[in-house]
């Protein structure tokens, strides 16, 4: 199953919250789930699938190991306890959340763990999340670059990491778009403004509309129906050339998240 161009992500969200918003988000038309254990919330988003009526043969669900579980003995046991939480016995997609340089646990111990998680029909595809071209480099030497489904990354017109999205593409590794709105700032940019003016868009489904545009799955979170709703309608918004020359003008290096001890150096 290849991985949805659009998902609702679940960041930051908890408890009422996120119930609230992922049963909106399937109810609107999402069919795509991104969550993660650190973030607290996967038997909150298993209440609002269970309860949503939609089957779950439906739905593609990704979760994320965190650090604290990428040793061998740890790893498949963390994502058992995860499914257990999200009331199903396999998610589509489980990804290591962070490279974590330095944490004790190598890089080919948890690649391989995740890879066995697989062969044992937890997860449907493996992944990777924040990981650099040398850390994708071995993360491919663990396991192959046809196991690796994507590199879920920071992306957004103001940080477009063009030498790591070339490089996965060349590698025939999917790309997966997170903070692609950069926490509301390339909402109001001019340049975006401008191109959502003349399409009669909101710059939200420009920016999405960017990152679909350049092949890459979005996961956009929203608590609001209004905004849930609008996003998904970025699929339909095709930007010209001209639309994806400003935007790609827009890059600054604008990074949001570099987690101290857990990010890479970035390329």
């Amino acid at each position: 199953m290849s991985i949805p161009s659009f998902g609702v992500g679940t960041f930051r969200l908890q408890g009422q919250v996120v119930i609230d918003s992922v049963r909106t988000a399937l109810e609107v038309g999402y069919r795509a789930i991104d969550t993660a254990q650190i973030y607290g919330n996967e038997a909150d988003v298993g209440q609002a699938i269970g309860e949503s009526g939609v089957a779950r043969d439906q739905l593609f669900v990704t979760t994320k190991i965190w650090t604290a579980n990428y040793a061998a003995d740890k790893l498949i046991p963390s994502l058992k306890d995860s499914l257990a939480k999200l009331r199903t016995d396999h998610v589509d997609l489980t990804l290591i959340h962070w490279p974590a340089p330095g944490n004790g646990v190598p890089l080919t111990e948890y690649m391989q763990a995740l890879a066995e998680a697989r062969a044992q029909g937890l997860t449907g595809q493996i992944g990777i999340s924040n990981f650099n071209i040398a850390l994708t480099r071995e993360a491919i030497a663990a396991v192959g670059k046809e196991a690796i489904a994507t590199n879920q990354i920071e992306l957004s017109p103001y940080l477009q990491s063009r030498q790591l999205t070339a490089f996965l593409k060349e590698q025939g590794i999917h790309v997966t778009s997170y903070m692609t709105l950069a926490y509301g700032k390339v909402l109001k940019d001019p340049v975006i403004a401008d191109i959502a003016r003349r399409h009669g868009a909101t710059p939200a489904q420009v920016a999405l509309a960017w990152a679909l545009g350049e092949g890459y799955s979005v996961i956009p979170s929203s608590t609001k129906r209004e905004n849930l709703a609008g996003n998904l309608l970025a699929r339909d918004l095709h930007l010209t050339d001209e639309d994806m020359a400003r935007i790609a003008a827009l890059e600054r290096n604008g990074r949001e998240v570099s987690p101290d001890g857990l990010a890479p150096a970035w390329d």
